[in-house]
């Protein structure tokens, strides 16, 4: 619909500098079971020889080392929900950080996309610095985990010690301070250089970190003096902008950013965790408002992130000639709006923590409004689309709209990892005693919160137990299914 929008206003951020529990909003046991099968992804499409990740699933599909990181994130939630034991987690944590010291790198950066089995260069692929970026964000991770005087923690703390203190942040800088997106033996450097704002803030506070190879904290200074030509007021929400919600998400799964600032967040008076809840408060008031007539958007269907879609094609329907995109970075930014009609359930889902009140009966929605059709073996499948006339789909023989038929490893981490925050600030906690992490933080100038507050920061409210949240055996219900837009007609 167009006009004026009948919806609260984004609720008031607390006060800065206290740590703010996310969990505000009790889960529905529907996200016990939506963790477990996201969860299962990762552990069941893994190559336990290597750890490596497919790209994608079920479509074969060359491994992402970026999906890596987010693995390597998904073993320790496993452990802690009861999924798999410590022992198993170990094992597979070894497999892959032992094959991650020997495959080929350069200078410490790794091939983005890589085989399967062998960790060979997939066809042309780039050595890419944020990939590599999300991938030592999981390595720190178990580093951290994996705390005991056990042998093999020893060994998971010396090989992810190895891996990190490799990465020469300085030779990725032709342009200092700048640090470039990617490098091949072909071509070299590429010609750009990541600058703010997006997802390469994990790029900048590893390299500041680094105990070998670290950047200057000009490089900080360089990442955020862009930042005013993204600093709007969109859709009743005046923020940072960054088109798909995944750059606002990404650094988040490691990085607790409640209540610690830098100096340009301390002159506008927020943090970045409030940064990403207006800006997810904005993608939702878009989808409302709806300017582009798309079928399903609404208050609870929502969500734009880089994901699969149903083109390149384009229709003649909804009233005009329809473009639809083949997998894009789709969302909402000053100067810039992304939007085919594509859902990307991974856009809401992971900024549970952010913006609960409406993040959950989002996902909710999503789930009983469209079911089997988007819910399947390992969760969300990557995105969905009500607006195209019709297509082929894994789930149903013909529907009426389009259906990604693949999971995508990067899109499935940050909803796992995401919910795990929001119930028992797992990653955050565990991160907060890096101090690899800690020292990129104050090279780059953030203070307050938990950094003032000791190696561990406060001590957060337990998880709760397993029980509280059974597993959902048989969640779809025919009758659900028969009241979806996707459903077969009969």
């Amino acid at each position: 619909m167009n006009g004026p929008v009948s919806e609260p206003a984004t609720p008031a951020p607390e006060a800065l500098g206290v740590l703010r529990d996310p969990h505000s909003v009790a889960l529905d046991p529907f996200f016990a079971d939506l963790e477990e099968r996201t969860f299962r992804f990762f552990w069941e499409t893994g190559n336990p020889k290597n750890g490596l990740i497919p790209d994608r699933y079920p479509t074969p599909s060359f491994a992402s080392i970026a999906a890596v990181g987010f693995g390597l994130t998904s073993y320790p939630i496993g452990v802690e929900r009861g999924y798999i034991s410590r022992e198993a987690a170990r094992a597979r944590v070894l497999a892959t950080l032992r094959f991650f010291v020997a495959v080929d790198n350069q200078h410490g950066f790794f091939y983005h996309f890589i085989d399967m089995r062998s960790g060979a260069r997939a066809h042309e692929s780039e050595v890419s610095t944020v990939d590599t970026a999300l991938l030592l964000a999981g390595v720190l991770f178990v580093q951290s985990y994996f705390d005991t005087p056990d042998p093999q923690d020893m060994e998971i703390r010396t090989l992810a010690e190895e891996i990190y203190r490799r990465v020469d942040w300085t030779w990725a800088q032709p342009r200092p301070p700048a640090v470039a997106l990617a490098w091949t033996p072909e071509e070299g450097f590429a010609s750009l250089d990541w600058n703010g704002y997006n997802e390469a803030m994990l790029v900048y506070l590893l390299a500041l970190g680094s105990p070998t190879h670290p950047v200057g904290e000009q490089a900080w200074t360089l990442w955020t003096s862009s930042y005013d030509k993204h600093w709007a007021t969109l859709y009743d929400q005046t923020y940072l902008s960054f088109a798909p919600l995944f750059g606002h998400q990404y650094t988040h799964v490691w990085v607790d950013f409640r209540g610690i600032q830098d100096s340009y967040m301390r002159e506008h008076g927020l943090d970045y965790f409030e940064n990403s809840r207006r800006a997810t408060y904005a993608q939702r008031r878009y989808a409302i408002a709806n300017p582009k007539q798309w079928q399903g958007y609404g208050k609870n269907v929502w969500g734009m992130s880089a994901s699969d879609g149903p083109g390149p094609a384009r229709e003649s329907n909804l009233g005009g000639d329809r473009r639809f995109l083949k997998y894009a970075a789709r969302g909402v930014a000053v100067g810039r709006i992304v939007d085919d009609g594509t859902i990307a359930p991974t856009a809401a889902i992971s900024s549970l923590p952010f913006a609960p009140e409406i993040v959950l009966p989002a996902t909710l929605e999503m789930y009983h409004r469209f079911g089997s059709s988007i819910y399947s073996s390992y969760g969300f499948l990557d995105a969905f689309n009500a607006s195209v006339r019709g297509s082929q789909s894994p789930q149903q023989p013909v529907l009426p709209g389009w259906v990604d038929q693949d999971y995508i490893g990067i899109d499935q981490g940050p909803i796992l990892a995401m919910i795990e925050n929001y119930r028992s600030a797992l990653v955050w906690r565990v991160m907060h005693s890096n101090s690899y992490v800690r020292e990129g933080l104050e090279r780059a100038g953030f203070s307050g919160g938990w950094l003032e507050q000791g190696p561990l920061g406060p001590t957060p409210p337990p998880p709760g137990p397993l029980g509280q949240y059974p597993l959902v055996q048989n969640p779809l219900a025919p009758a659900v299914l028969a009241q979806s837009p996707f459903a077969p007609t009969p």
